[in-house]
Formats: C-alpha cells, structure tokens, sequence
C-alpha cells in the first residue's frame, strides 16, 4: 500500500507558474478532479499569480451573462486550476480552464450539466428524426394498410444510432469541441458518454415500435437490428478515429443503405433483408464485429486525445 498522493505547495506554485513539467502538469489536472483541498490549493495559487486577474475578469463575465451574481462559491467550493495566462493546458493544447472537482459550485444545475454531457445530439433535429421514424412506420402500417413496415423500420434501426453519434462529438457538430476536447475528460470518455446517451434514446423507442408493429412473415423480432446496431456503432467510432465522427458515420451509413436498399425494393422484399438479421449464425457475426470494433476502439482511443482538423 503506498500513501494517497496529494499536490504539495511547491507543485501548485509550479504548475501556476508554467514551470511545472508536462507529466507533473497532467498527473495534477486529473488528480484535482476528485480532491477538493488539492483543487482549492492549486487555485489559490493560480489566482494569486499573474492569470489572476484575467481568470477573475472571465468568471465575472461569464456569472453576468449567466444572470448570476459574481460570486456563487461555497465554502467548500473553489475555482478552477489553469495555466499561466488564464488558459488550462491538457494533453498538450490549449484551451479555457475548467471547473474541476465534485465540490465546485457550479453557476448551473446537475441536470442541466447532465444535458450537456449528453450532446448536442440530444438537444438538436436528431431526437425529432427519430420520431418521424417511428412514425412513419406506424402511419405506414395502420395508416396505409402496408404489412411490411416492421421490415422497413428494422431496417432502417441501425442507421439512426450512426445519425445520433455523427451529430454528438467533432468540430463540425459540437460548438464546445475544442473546449471539451481539452479537458481530461473530454476525447474518448466524453464520446462514448454521449454516445450511450444516443443508444438509451434509440434502444428502447425503436425496439417497442418495431413491436408495436405488425409483424413480417418470415422475418425476424423487434430486437433483431440490436446487434447489427450496435457493431455500426462501435465500427463508426472504430473509424472515426481516423476520420472524424461525421465521415465515418456517413460512410457506414451509406454502405448499409446500400445493402439493405436493394432487397427492401426488389421483389423478395422482407425476406432479402432478412438474412442480414436472422439466425443465430448472422447474430454471431454481429457480436464478433462488434467485440472486433471495440477492441480496435481500444486501441485508438488515444486518437480522440487530438483536434479533429477535417
């Protein structure tokens, strides 16, 4: 058992200083997310340097804007650390400081900061794309009489959790990217949190209403696309650590479409699709896939430590 590390006064005036070395930078930056009295050690030291000024001009502006009052902190509370100069460095960028810590008093609520982690894709048009999905698919079958509309929506299933992440992380759909990116728990961490956020609104709508629906003829259940969804997804994140999000979710979505396309509109119908859901052998290759995916995933992760530039 070795003794719980904390940051020394010598560390914090260092690190406020920008002597701090890189790896001692970072060991710091994380350590102080969960360690209240370090936080407030090192922000003392922050404001009490020359990023004083500029940090406490920041946070008065932000608070105003905010409609709150310049100071909300608690006794416990305390501001963030940042390097010299009013900026937190992380992974070796720039970017805005960051609350840190469980004992920050933040100027907005838990739920509100929940909403925020969960993406942009949960405050945009994708949310609303999913419900004209489903209900397509129920005007199609109780509206217009059509019997294949469950082998329509299943169909369709997978493609819309590769919408929600495409639309959730990288420069071109997040206005906060480059702030989240640079924090310690931006990158991987806060992707795959947005993207567990864009399957427990996909998993259960989609899934009921593929129920709901009439069933097919030869055609597999409503949780059939599970698997199939699920190894897209993991292979678009997968890619998109080359690529970028929005590339590699345009990319898997345009092969799909084009493999279920021309079964769905040719004459067998349901029963072409089908094979790509039905069996126990088409299930295994989608959890093979999908196991593949993510121990690539694993292996790339530190690919979302960088700044998308396409």
């Amino acid at each position: 058992m070795t003794a719980p590390w904390h940051v020394s006064d010598a560390l914090a005036h260092r690190y406020a200083s920008g002597a701090a070395p890189e790896t001692d930078a970072w060991s710091l930056e994380k350590h102080v997310e969960s360690c209240g009295p370090c936080a407030s050690r090192v922000s003392a030291a922050v404001r009490a340097g020359r990023a004083g000024p500029a940090l406490a001009s920041v946070r008065a502006e932000l608070l105003g804007s905010l409609g709150h009052a310049p100071e909300t902190t608690t006794t416990r509370g305390h501001a963030a650390p940042a390097r010299p100069g009013g900026t937190a460095t992380t992974r070796g960028r720039a970017g805005p400081a960051r609350p840190s810590g469980p004992s920050v008093a933040h100027p907005v609520g838990r739920g509100a900061r929940i909403w925020w982690a969960a993406g942009p894709a949960l405050r945009g048009s994708w949310v609303v794309a999913v419900v004209l999905v489903l209900g397509g698919a129920f005007a199609l079958a109780h509206g217009a009489g059509f019997r294949g509309a469950r082998s329509w929506l299943l169909a369709v299933s997978p493609l819309l959790p590769l919408a929600g992440v495409a639309v959730s992380y990288g420069r071109h759909a997040d206005p906060l990217y480059e702030i989240t990116a640079s924090t310690p728990s931006g990158g991987l961490r806060l992707l795959l949190t947005r993207t567990a956020a864009v399957l427990a609104v996909c998993v259960p709508l989609l899934t009921a209403g593929g129920a709901l629906l009439p069933p097919v003829a030869g055609f597999p259940g409503a949780a059939a696309w599970l698997l199939p969804g699920l190894a897209l997804t993991l292979a678009a994140l997968a890619l998109g650590s080359f690529v970028g999000c929005r590339a590699a979710a345009a990319t898997l979505g345009g092969g799909w479409l084009l493999a279920v396309a021309g079964p769905l509109l040719g004459p067998a119908g349901a029963a072409g699709v089908a094979r790509y859901f039905a069996g126990s052998a088409v299930q295994g290759a989608w959890a093979a896939a999908a196991l593949v995916c993510a121990a690539l995933l694993a292996l790339r992760r530190r690919s979302f430590d960088h700044l998308e530039t396409r």
